[in-house]
Formats: structure tokens, sequence, C-alpha cells
């Protein structure tokens, strides 16, 4: 099988989607929008319209939900995006931070040697057009930036490259602000940003980015323990917000893989037309960057155990995701086009996202908009639903087209005011996978709800 083929396969009888059909959707629904469209764009910058909002604070406040609220022994900081030059230098990325590149002088393409074919560095040869490669050059991936408004009295520094460098540096002061002890956690989601040369495949590859990381402290004789722990806790935490559990897997790192800091190191992949790509990295990281740090800045970042009075640099386990790349795989791995079983043309794409997540929780649907008794029933349960959650209120065009607008944006509920209604005080509540409709009383409607969409 060839990997094109491999890549188009089914899996469990649902076709991996075609990144395109995401943009597609993003765009035309208000997920996402290419960044300064109006002036060409800007390669590996997007923005986020108002479902895409909705989406990404779900996200980040179920991962927040489960890593610091759920856990006793976390606690969570927000860092800033600049810190002195000095953290780069500790942290090895003024250093190592670089790709090494070649240009083709033939088609000018441009290419990273360690993603070429080793036969095509070796006869100095382009993939695409076969012409000769320039000599390799390093390209630094920190983004500069400078602090000050003189001109040749600013200092130069960087925007994070990573977002955990913020956890070391507040490491201690946590540690003294918080009284907690060892072992436990410290957890931060933000932004981080990366030139890359070649950004793509939409979310997957940006130049600003965000990342949820958790760096969690304990000692040196307990690091097998919490590794296996927050390992088998992430794997568990992607396959309950995803559908096809099946593309979900661990690659462990070679050791050509590993970094210098490593015993080992594992990603928590999923498979996507892109082929398996990483989505969480959950590493081994001794006591290097607290080692460095207390060697670049003079500080003492040791801890005294109060029981046993043992002091020593803490060890370190930390898993690594990122905000953006969690967004993209849920899209690719919730969106379904399926055709109309009559053959009459009214096929339905669906996003089928956990009701955890969905940008929407309900929408909201009089039966008719020129009935205002119909209206003002409608009007008043959407009032009562979005002091709990997110929901809609739409009136436009039949009843039809309106689930099928829901559905596309991954609503996992609809309500619908009929005849009926006026009543019994009744509405027709659908659900979105199935299509199943049920009756339920407004006085009901609520709480039914909520012990739905809400994360527990």
């Amino acid at each position: 099988m060839t990997q094109i083929e491999e890549m188009q396969e089914e899996v469990q009888g649902t076709p991996l989607v075609p990144i395109d059909k995401i943009v597609s959707l993003s765009k035309r629904r208000g997920f996402v929008y290419p960044n300064s469209e109006i002036y060409g764009g800007v390669a590996g910058f997007y923005d986020f319209g108002p479902l895409g909002v909705e989406l990404r604070n779900n996200i980040r406040r179920f991962w927040w939900w489960s890593m610091v609220q759920m856990h006793d022994n976390v606690v969570g900081i927000e860092g800033a995006n600049i810190t002195h030059p000095r953290v780069w230098e500790a942290s090895g990325h003024v250093e190592n931070f670089v790709d090494i590149l070649v240009d083709c002088k033939k088609c000018k393409r441009r290419f990273r040697i360690d993603h070429l074919d080793p036969k095509n560095v070796e006869q100095n040869k382009c993939p695409a057009c076969g012409g000769e490669f320039t000599e390799p050059r390093r390209f630094n991936l920190l983004m500069e930036t400078y602090l000050g408004v003189v001109e040749g009295d600013r200092m130069k520094t960087y925007l994070r490259g990573e977002a955990c460098q913020n956890i070391y540096l507040d490491y201690d002061n946590v540690v003294k602000s918080s009284r907690v002890q060892i072992p436990f956690g410290i957890c931060q989601i933000g932004k981080a940003y990366r030139n890359e040369v070649t950004p793509g495949n939409f979310l997957f590859r940006q130049r600003e980015f965000e990342q949820w990381d958790l760096q969690f402290f304990v000692h040196p004789s307990e690091m097998d323990k919490w590794f296996d722990y927050w390992k088998e806790y992430r794997f568990k935490w992607y396959q309950t917000i995803i559908n096809h559990k099946d593309r979900l897997r661990f690659h462990e790192h070679g050791k050509d893989e590993l970094a210098h800091y490593a015993k080992k190191a594992y990603d928590i992949e999923y498979r996507t037309i892109l082929g398996w790509q990483e989505w969480e990295g959950i590493h081994w990281r001794q006591d290097w960057d607290l080692s460095r740090h207390s060697q670049y800045s003079g500080q003492d970042l040791s801890y005294t155990d109060l029981n046993t009075k043992e002091r020593y640099i803490p060890w370190i386990v930390e898993t690594s995701g990122g905000v953006d790349r969690t967004f993209l795989n849920l899209l690719l791995d919730a969106y379904e086009e399926q055709p109309d079983p009559m053959g009459k043309g009214n096929d339905r794409t669906v996003l089928h996202l956990h009701p955890w997540l969905a940008p929407v929780k309900c929408a909201v649907l009089p039966l008719q908009k020129n009935k205002e008794e119909l209206v003002g029933v409608a009007k008043d349960i959407h009032k009562n639903l979005q002091r709990f959650m997110v929901t809609q209120y739409d009136d436009i065009q039949n009843i039809g087209r309106r689930y099928r607008r829901q559905d596309e944006i991954g609503t996992p509920y609809c309500v619908t005011i009929d005849f009926q209604t006026l009543d019994d005080q009744t509405v027709t509540l659908r659900e979105r996978d199935s299509m199943e409709q049920i009756r339920i009383p407004i006085a009901e409607l609520t709480m039914y709800l909520l012990d739905r969409v809400t994360w527990k």
C-alpha cells in the first residue's frame, strides 16, 4: 500500500477528512479566519471567529478543570510573553533552537535538511526539480523583539518559544507563596512564538500558537511512578473527547530522538489525513531545567523536604500539548458528510463534537417566526438557557434548514417550540447525532441539558 493510499483508507468506515474541507467550514461558519486577509494574509497566523472562540474557550476550560481543579497537588500560573533574554540562553534555545535549511538554486524552494530523503542530501539534488542545493544555513526559530525606546540603547530579547519556561521561573515563588509540597505540579496555558520557515497544514504548524503545559515536580526516586501516571492520564483524557479512539496511539522516542536531558519520552499521536502526527508530548526532564536556571541566574532553586530535611533539585515530568492542534484535531475527528438516504440531495454535514466542547450547546427554534405566541415562548426559553450555556436563537428559513445549520457547527441539541407547546408546556428536543426527537416539559429542560453538556 502506498503512502497516499494509506492516508486515504477508511478507518471503521469513516474516511479521513481532507484539511481543505475543515478550512472551508472554518471560514464559512466562523471558526477560523486567515489573519490580515484583506491585505493578502500572513503565513502562519490565524484569527478565531465567534464559534472558534467558544470552542477554544471550552477546550481550555476542560483542560484546566481536568488538570488543576481536579488535582489537589496542581496549581496554575499565567506568565508573560516576554522574559529576560538570559532565560533563553539558559534553556538552550539561543544555541540549539535552530533549523538547518537549504535552498534549491534552480526552483528556489527551501527545505529543512532533516525533512529531506538522505539520498537527496547525499546527491545534493532537489526532490522537486533535480536542481543543486545551496550550502546549509542555520535559522534560529526564536522571534526577536526589543525593549526600550531609544535607538541604539534597546535590549534584544525574544517572544517566548515555549510556554513552560515561565513555570521554571516562577517555581520558587509558587513553593513559597502556595505552601505546596513535592510531589506537586504547575500548569499554564499561553501563547508561544516560533519563526517557522515553512508554516503550513492550516493550524497544524503556525508562527503564533497556544500551548498547555504541566510541569510536575517530584523526588528523583518517584520519577518512574509519576511519569507513568501522567502518561496514562493524558492518553485517557484525549480518549474522552474524540470519536475515533483507534486513531490515537503512543509513539516512544528512540535513542536518536531523545533530548539530551531525557531518559524517555512519549508522544501521543493522532492519525489524520496528514498521517500519524504528534498531539502531546510526555517528557522525562530530570533536573535539567531548574539546574540550568540556578546556574545562569545565581539563585538557589533547590527544595528542602520539611519532614526529612533532604535538600535536592526536583526532577520534572512534563506534559505539553497545543490548544490549536487540539482544535484542529477535534474538527478533523468530528467532521462527517452524510448523504441523504432518500437520494433527494438533502445531504447533511455534521460535527460530532463532544457536547462538553461544542461551541453552541443548544439552539432554540420557534416553528414559525410570524406567530407571536410561539416566538414569545421561544425567546423566554432562550433567555433562560443562555444564563447557563451558550445558546442560539434562530428563526430564519424552514425548520429543516435550521437543523442542518446547527448540525454543521456541532450543536448537540435543538429545542423546537410548536403549537403543542402552547397546549401542554412541552417542547421538542432533537439530538444531533441520532436526530432522535423527544417531548420534554419546559420546566425540566434546563436541568436535562445541563446534565448532558457540562463536564463531570
